[in-house]
């Protein structure tokens, strides 16, 4: 008779090891679970990231991802689609293996719902200026940093933003006015009154003329390209996202002003300078003025030349003793004429700024012609005569040289001043402009755009686990 406590130990002994055994495959599925699930979020959080823009990267050097992916309807819950598919397809391959075995982990996406974005209209615009912090990082920007503020330093200093020399002038105009010219008879009980004959009035009938139109030699070859302002951001309603990513921030920094500057004069095109993919030809000056033409974003731009040449030109013509006792002689003459010596004084004012006016022309033209004109002139640096402002259109000529500031300074000067927000809008609409012109962007939105998102995903097993995991991702 044999016996058989063996084989109960062994029946015994198997049933424990079995149980470990099956209790550490489950172990491993559960971690094979959670790794798969870590490794199918980051791959399609990623495959998120890969669909940046084409065309703003290639133009702007910018990474964003357009919600409406080539559509009219930007939306994140594009997104969240495009997400969840590419983990389920991750999770269920479209071909199993040829042995056709049921899937050791069996997991499905449950939900993915994306709660975090950062659109780059968000915060002003200073999601967009982060990457552009970025972007410009390796840029040599000292002399820019430097130079751009000594020189709105000198301008304020000088008063040539806040000085109204329109107000000056009409004060000595009005002073004539109200001395009032003699009268002659010419007839039997018909009197006219004695001409003054002042140069200075031939000047100023030119003011409403239009800056472009006295100083460009051909008007007509101005873009005539005319937009319609309320297709773009800065007009509209924009998208909210959740704002500025902080760990985003705090790797780029603060977003300093003058590198956002330094980039819209590397991507934008300016007059004497148009970029041939830019639909607006004077983009600078649409970012300064805001106007829906071309003519009109250039002419805003020249008629506040003018007015700071102006009061520049004041100044010195003023401290010049020369050109002061040209202008006196030239007005006693004329008091002599009436009669009236009390205009002297009065008619000498005006022609000064007359002069000043001319002088002033003198040097938008010179700008805009490629050549430099210093903000605080010396006698050197005159260009006009007396006898200039009587002749205004014959008078000035086209110069290329010179010292001082070129045209691009003096925008700088005026970008540097504008309100920053108001700037990276309209940054923002010559962006949309530009990409729109490209084939498939037709309808393209920058709030419609994000650099950083965060997303709460969760997934089923077959086996009965499900879990839930948050992840932030994005360009920084």
């Amino acid at each position: 008779m044999r016996r058989g406590y063996i084989t109960v130990f062994l029946s015994l002994s198997l049933a424990l090891i079995l149980s470990l055994v099956f209790t550490v495959i489950e172990g491993a599925r559960i971690s094979a679970i959670r790794m798969k699930f870590e490794c199918v979020a980051d791959i399609g959080m990623n495959s998120v990231l890969a669909e940046y823009h084409r065309e703003l990267l290639e133009q702007y050097d910018l990474l964003f991802v357009d919600t409406a992916y080539g559509s009219a309807r930007p939306d994140i819950g594009n997104t969240e689609a495009h997400l969840r598919n590419y983990m389920q397809k991750n999770f269920r391959p479209e071909e199993k293996g040829g042995w056709n075995v049921r899937d050791f982990l069996s997991m499905d996406m449950q939900s993915v719902e994306i709660d975090t974005y950062s659109i780059a209209s968000d915060d002003g615009g200073a999601v967009l200026k982060r990457q552009v912090t970025d972007y410009m990082a390796d840029y040599p920007l000292g002399a820019v940093l430097e130079k751009i503020p000594l020189n709105v330093n000198m301008l304020q200093m000088h008063g040539l933003e806040s000085r109204d020399v329109d107000g000056e002038r009409q004060r000595y105009e009005a002073q004539i006015e109200e001395i009032g010219l003699p009268e002659i008879e010419v007839e039997e009980g018909k009197f006219e009154e004695v001409p003054l004959d002042n140069p200075a009035d031939a000047a100023n009938a030119t003011r409403g003329s239009g800056v472009l139109n006295l100083v460009l030699d051909n008007p007509s070859q101005v873009s005539a390209v005319k937009i319609n302002t309320e297709d773009y951001i800065s007009h509209r309603s924009r998208r909210q996202g959740t704002g500025l990513c902080r760990e985003a921030a705090e790797v780029s920094g603060e977003p300093n002003e003058l590198v956002f500057e330094a980039y819209l004069f590397e991507k934008c095109g300016y007059h004497g300078q148009e970029l041939d993919k830019s639909l607006l030809k004077y983009q600078i000056e649409y970012i300064l003025a805001g106007q829906d033409t071309d003519w009109e974003n250039l002419e805003q731009v020249a008629k506040k030349l003018l007015r700071w040449r102006e009061a520049a030109n004041i100044i010195y013509i003023f401290s010049d003793a020369a050109k002061v006792a040209e202008a006196e002689a030239m007005a006693m003459a004329l008091a002599a004429v009436t009669l009236l010596p009390a205009l002297a004084i009065p008619v000498k004012y005006t022609i000064l700024f007359a002069w000043a006016y001319v002088e002033s022309l003198q040097d938008v033209k010179t700008l805009l012609s490629g050549g430099r004109v210093p903000l605080m002139k010396t006698a050197a640096d005159w260009k006009t005569g007396l006898n200039c402002i009587q002749n205004i259109r014959g008078s000035l000529a086209k110069d290329n040289g010179g010292n001082g500031l070129d045209y691009k300074e003096y925008l700088q000067i005026m970008l540097f001043l504008q309100d920053k927000t108001i700037r990276t809008y309209r940054a923002m609409d010559i962006m949309e402009m530009d990409i729109r012109r490209t084939p498939g962007n037709a309808r393209f939105c920058l709030d419609g755009c994000f650099d950083t998102y965060g997303a709460r995903m969760s997934v089923t097993s077959g086996f009965g686990y499900s879990y839930e995991m948050t992840r932030n991702y994005g360009f920084y």
